[in-house]
C-alpha cells in the first residue's frame, strides 16, 4: 500500500492498516519515521543540509492532525506527575500500569532520525520497559512532542551504579570515559544513572529512561551539547 502524502515529504511505502492495536502503534512509529525521513531527504537533495528538525516537527504535527493521531488535551488520558530533561511524565487515568511521556526531541540535534532510531533500539535492548508511540501533543511549554506510552514499573528502589554497570556488562556494553556512557561498539548508552534505572519487585533492572546514539555518530559530544547536565 502506498501513501502519497507529498505534503509531509516524499512518497512513502507504508504498512497496511491493522485491526490489532499493537500493529497500529507499530505502524504509527514507522509512518512518523517515514514523514521525518521524507523531509530530510527532500531538503537534503535540494539544499544539501541535514538541519531540518524544525520542518520535520511542523510536518509531523500536520500529519498527526490529519491522520487523527493528535491528542488535543493530554490531561484527558493522564495526570501530570513529573518533568525530566526531555519528558513530561503523566500517569494513566485508565489504569495503574501505564505512564505517558511527552518527549520534546531535545536529544535530536539537527534532525529527528536519531529519535526514531533510539526508540527502536531501546525496545530491542530493554523490551520489559519498551516505548510505544501513540500520538503527538503539545506539552506545557506548547512544544510539539511525541507521546510515548511505557509500562509503569513497580520498583523497590533505584539501581546502584555498580548494579547498572554489571547489568550492562552482561549485555555486552562496557563503561567508557570513566562511566560517562556505555558502548558495545554499535550503540552508546547515556543517562544510565540510578534515577533512570529501577530495581523492580522481581529484582530485575529496568532501564526506563536512557539516551542511545549510534557509536559512529559522535554521541558523547552530541550528548554534552544537548544535556542539561553539561549546560547549566
Amino acid at each position: 500500500m502506498y501513501n502519497k502524502n507529498k505534503q509531509y515529504g516524499k512518497t512513502e511505502s507504508i504498512s497496511s492498516p491493522s485491526h490489532s492495536e499493537e500493529n497500529e502503534i507499530h505502524c504509527l512509529l514507522e509512518e512518523a519515521s517515514n514523514v521525518a525521513r521524507g523531509v530530510l531527504e527532500s531538503i537534503q537533495a535540494i539544499a544539501g543540509t541535514t538541519v531540518v528538525k524544525g520542518v520535520q516537527i511542523s510536518n509531523l504535527e500536520r500529519f498527526a492532525r490529519d491522520r487523527g493521531y493528535w491528542i488535543e488535551d493530554i490531561n484527558t488520558i493522564g495526570i501530570f506527575s513529573d518533568r525530566g530533561s526531555e519528558n513530561e511524565v503523566y500517569l494513566s487515568i485508565e489504569n495503574n500500569t501505564t505512564v505517558y511521556k511527552l518527549n520534546d526531541f531535545r536529544y535530536s540535534d539537527d534532525n529527528l532520525s536519531q529519535f526514531f532510531e533510539r526508540i527502536r533500539i531501546h525496545n530491542i535492548y530493554f523490551p520489559d520497559c519498551s516505548y510505544k508511540l501513540i500520538g503527538f501533543a503539545y506539552n506545557k511549554a506548547e512544544k510539539v512532542c511525541a507521546v510515548l506510552s511505557q509500562p509503569f514499573i513497580i520498583a523497590m528502589r533505584e539501581a546502584t551504579e555498580p548494579e547498572i554497570e554489571e547489568e550492562l556488562n552482561k549485555m555486552g556494553f562496557s563503561s567508557e570515559l570513566d562511566g560517562e556512557f556505555f558502548s558495545n561498539g554499535n550503540y552508546d548508552i547515556f543517562d544510565a544513572l540510578p534515577n533512570n534505572v529501577l530495581v523492580g519487585n522481581d529484582g530485575h533492572l529496568y532501564f526506563i529512561d536512557t539516551i542511545i546514539y549510534k557509536s559512529q555518530d559522535n554521541g558523547f559530544e552530541k550528548y554534552k551539547s544537548l544535556s542539561p547536565r553539561y549546560n547549566q
